[in-house]
């Protein structure tokens, strides 16, 4: 890794602009009133939330807020019980996680999931079973995300349950690369990682969205996220209590005070 990426999270994109939404742009994403249920449990309920083109959006909260689930239920995993997700204006509520997939939005997610007793580069190659991608234009993605994670390429025939905690990571992420994401849904990437890994890891998230990929991130590190990000939701037991753009919510005193440690 680079010293370049070697920052602290606390001071990534500290001066982030907020790009302007026009209001003709159709979101993405838009979610209204959905809510999902672990049998009689609800774990969330009547969220609306939109993610426009191009934007980083991140989702913060408390262990057990139900930020999870959420991104389970966009993606397929969960099945919503109320409400509705429309992606680039097509209703994908309770399709098939494999469809969704197909559509375009590739999960991330919490505690990395990778297929362990795989190698590396075979790992990468799951990332693309929705799509149909020839010989040649696999290998030309996999060395993409090669060269986001050098380290990957260096144990590309290893194990990838060998791999550290960050390295894991790296290919969680990488390997949902591989779905050429409309969206990206990323589920707490700094998980268990040291706070140089967590500043590597930002650091990639912001030059993805630089790229153009538009980014859904769900992470309890609520300063590091809201600094990388253009807006962001806070869910309280499983509702959506405050939305605000990132800058606002990190001057806002109840977020401050809750989730930012001061």
């Amino acid at each position: 890794m680079t010293t370049e990426h070697q920052a602290n999270p606390d001071v990534i994109a500290e001066n982030r602009a907020q790009p302007p939404i026009s209001p003709a742009t159709e979101p993405s994403l838009k979610v209204t009133g959905l809510s999902s249920h672990y049998g009689p449990i609800q774990a969330i309920a009547d969220i609306s939330l939109d993610v426009y083109p191009g934007e980083l959006v991140t989702i913060v909260g408390a262990n057990g807020a139900g930020k999870t689930t959420l991104l389970h239920t966009l993606s397929g995993v969960q099945k919503a019980t109320a409400g509705s997700v429309i992606f680039e204006g097509q209703d994908i509520t309770n399709r098939a996680a494999h469809r969704i997939t197909a559509e375009g939005i590739c999960h991330s997610p919490e505690g990395r999931q990778v297929f362990a007793p795989l190698s590396v580069e075979d790992n990468l190659r799951l990332g693309a079973f929705a799509r149909r991608a020839d010989k040649a234009q696999l290998e030309a993605e996999i060395e993409g995300i090669y060269a986001l994670f050098p380290v990957l390429k260096e144990k590309r025939q290893l194990a990838a349950g060998t791999l550290s905690g960050g390295q894991q990571q790296m290919l969680a992420i990488g390997r949902a690369m591989m779905g050429q994401p409309k969206l990206l849904l990323l589920d707490e990437p700094s998980m268990g990682l040291s706070p140089l890994l967590v500043g590597e890891i930002f650091r990639v998230i912001q030059d993805l969205n630089s790229q153009g990929v538009t980014i859904l991130l769900v992470e309890q590190n609520a300063r590091a996220a809201l600094q990388i990000a253009d807006r962001g939701y806070v869910l309280e037991s499983g509702r959506v209590a405050i939305s605000a753009p990132a800058r606002e919510l990190l001057e806002d005193e109840s977020v401050r005070k809750a989730y930012l440690g001061h």
